[in-house]
Parts: C-alpha cells; structure tokens; sequence
C-alpha cells in the first residue's frame, strides 16, 4: 500500500479501439505472411541414454570444432564428462560454462570470443532455456558480426544461416530445443527481450529423459509449468494451425498426466521422457502461436529482478487467464474436458473456470507457491515493468483479450504477494 490505497500507478489508459484495431491487423497480416516463413523442425536423436551417442552424431552432420555452451554446474555434476572422453581425438572442442539463468548480452560476447579463438565452426548447447538461449545468440554474432546482440531485438533481425547447431535439453520446460527464440537480458539496462529468427532453429536436437533425472523438483515443476504456459498460450491465441492445435493440446494432456509424477518421482523415466516430449510439442507449438501476457510479464520481471521465469509464468499463468474471462472460456473448456477436469454437460465458463482451478491445484501439488515474493521488490516499479510488457505483447502477441499497461500492472498487484 502506499498512502494508504493499493498503487495502480498512472501508466496511461486503457487500451483504445483505434489501438485494438492497429494490434489486430498487425496480428492477422503477420498471421498470414507466417503462411509463407521457413519452417523447419531439428533432426531428432532421441530416447534413454542418447547423448552417448552424441559425438557420433555431431561427425556425421558436419561438426569438428564445437564450441560447448554450458553452466558451470553442469561441469561440476559431470554431466559432460562421457561426452569429453568420447570427444579426445574426434572433436577439436571448446567450451564456455559462464552461462547464468536469463543470460545476458556480456555472456553472449564471452562465448563468442572464445568461439572465435578457437576457431570453431559448430555449437552444441547443454543445458536449459538458459544455455540454449545463450547458444543461439552466440550464433547469431557469428554470422553477424557487425550486428551487436540489442539490434537484433525483435522479429528476423538475424536471416542468416548459422553454423550447425545440436541443442541437448536437460531441463523438460522451454523447449527452446526447436523455437525461433532465445531471450537475453541487457545487463545495463535490465531490458530482457527476445531474438525472433528462423535462422535460430536448431539444426539437431538430443532428447535424452536420462539427463533430466537430477533435476530438482521444484525446477522439475517450474521448467514444467513453463511449457504448460506455451501450450496453454499458444493454444488460446489466435494464431494457431491444425498442427499447433494439436501439438499444444497434446502437450497440455502429457503435462497434466506426468508433471507431478516428475516432480515427486523424479527417477520415473516414463515421465521424464513424457515431459520432454510435452516440451518439445509445446515449444512447436508456441514457435508458429506465440506466447501471450504471461510471458511478457514473466519477461520483465526477469529482466529486473531475476526472478526465475518458469517460476514466475507458473504463477502469473492462472491471473492472466482470469483476466481474459469469456474471451478464452471456448478454448480453455476444450483443454479442461481434454484433461477431464470438466464435462460436455458443463458450460464453457464453467469448464474454463475450472481448468484454471486445475492449473492452480497442479502448481500446489507441485510445491509452487499462489503468489510471488520478490526480494527487493519496489512497487513503484511495477508501472514501469508493465509498460515494459506492454511493449513485448502488443502488437506482437495475438492473444485472446488485449490489455494494456494499466491492465497489466493490475495482474502483477494480484499476483505478487509483496507488491504493497
């Protein structure tokens, strides 16, 4: 609170119409020239115990001089280690493990230098979102050299093939294994925005369930309510295809059958891989539908706070969906009759409400607290987060309801326990 009354600061009014209509033909003419685009899925090498086969699989498609991108903990754990001793005398390797959760613009220089000092001609990613990410932007300076990582904020700034690129996931969450995105952080500025390109695709992708099994369970569960949140977005936008359609609801269905199977039981291979899986669909399916408000709002929070971003869409996803009241009951009763939460007797307000109630039921299951608590947290800063979500989304994000700044600032106040 602040004198006294909750601080729904002065970011401007309500969306307009003449906005609405700028945001709606920006939408359906992108929505059309996507028709168009280059699409491509990685070659998948996949199952239990695959990455033991990476070595073979990088010579065969075109790599000798692979640059690794990886945190310091994957290092540590010896997750790379077989890959190491396979590598001596095969691959000329080198690696950089300074990737940070939401890596950031002086991360992607680092690792550019040394690909560049060790004259290395392809990319291999170990890890989650982060290192995927961070890997795809370190192509992208490769190949535009002149082009500094801000400038290429945004939709297809890159358009130039990179050098052969094998995303391995070890987390079950961002599907950043098979997107066009990677998002990174300005340090300087605590602007976290995302690279669009169809050049960041990875070439190949390494799904292995076996990698994931260390993982924590509260990561488990963040990583998983991550790609629920793509699926759930892209499946309420209006952007899909037959095929996003069915990639997103499949993944929906995977989630809610698996997630807290993983999270509680996380030696369980068969929901392991299920999860990755779900991953993977979710991650197609957002690549064509766009995500919605619950990632620019997790985005800018990130950006300023840190604050983990599966954590945070895992929040955020139930108070965004509220917000769209009937504008996605259709969509999101669909997905609760799919997961049998709701039935064909019940009314598609009915089914959509309890949908979210499932969401918010799967999250405590799962350990993820209703609300966030930020450290550090200013309040008054929660007007310029907003702004700063309102850009990423609008016109870009062809969600069900558009909101402005002063709708969303209203969601982070609802949804972040300390925001007084």
């Amino acid at each position: 609170m602040l004198g006294g009354k909750r601080c729904l600061l002065p970011v401007g009014e309500y969306m307009n119409v003449f906005k609405k209509m700028w945001c709606r033909v920006f939408q359906a003419g992108l929505y059309v020239g996507m028709a168009f685009m280059p699409w491509r899925q990685p070659k998948l090498l996949q199952g239990a115990n695959s990455f033991a086969n990476a070595v073979d699989f990088m010579q065969q498609n075109g790599a000798k001089r692979p640059l690794i991108v990886c945190d310091k903990p994957a290092l540590a754990r010896g997750a790379l280690q077989p890959f190491f001793q396979k590598a001596q005398g095969v691959l000329e390797y080198a690696v950089y493990d300074g990737v940070l959760p939401n890596p950031t613009v002086n991360q992607v220089e680092e690792g550019l230098a040394i690909y560049l000092a060790n004259n290395c001609d392809s990319i291999l990613a170990f890890g989650g979102g982060s290192a995927m990410d961070c890997a795809k932007a370190i192509g992208a300076r490769v190949v535009r050299p002149r082009k500094s990582v801000n400038k290429m904020k945004g939709l297809l700034k890159v358009c130039k093939k990179l050098p052969p690129f094998f995303a391995v996931p070890t987390t079950a969450g961002t599907g950043s294994e098979c997107t066009v995105a990677a998002v990174i952080t300005d340090a300087d500025t605590h602007d976290k925005y995302a690279i669009n390109d169809f050049s960041l695709i990875p070439h190949y992708a390494i799904l292995d369930e076996t990698l994931t099994v260390g993982l924590p369970p509260m990561l488990t569960a963040t990583t998983g309510m991550d790609a629920l949140t793509h699926a759930v977005e892209a499946y309420t936008n209006h952007a899909n295809t037959k095929a996003t359609k069915r990639q997103a609801e499949e993944a929906v269905r995977l989630i809610f059958q698996n997630l807290k199977e993983a999270t509680l039981n996380g030696t369980n291979l068969t929901a392991r891989a299920n999860m990755q899986k779900a991953a993977y669909l979710a991650g197609l399916a957002f690549t064509r539908g766009y995500v919605g408000y619950v990632h620019a709002l997790a985005h800018a929070l990130g950006g300023k706070y840190g604050t983990p971003h599966g954590l945070a869409n895992a929040v955020l996803l139930p108070y965004v969906l509220k917000k769209f009241g009937k504008s996605a009951h259709k969509r999101l009763a669909k997905l609760a009759r799919l997961v049998g939460v709701a039935t064909s007797s019940d009314s598609n307000e009915v089914s959509a409400n309890k949908f979210i109630l499932a969401i918010e039921e799967l999250n405590a299951d799962c350990g993820i607290p209703a609300k966030l608590h930020i450290d550090g947290l200013e309040s008054w800063q929660l007007s310029k987060l907003a702004i700063h979500a309102e850009k990423e989304a609008n016109p870009l994000y062809p969600v069900p309801k558009l909101m402005s700044a002063k709708d969303l600032v209203g969601i982070y106040f609802e949804a972040i326990e300390n925001a007084m």
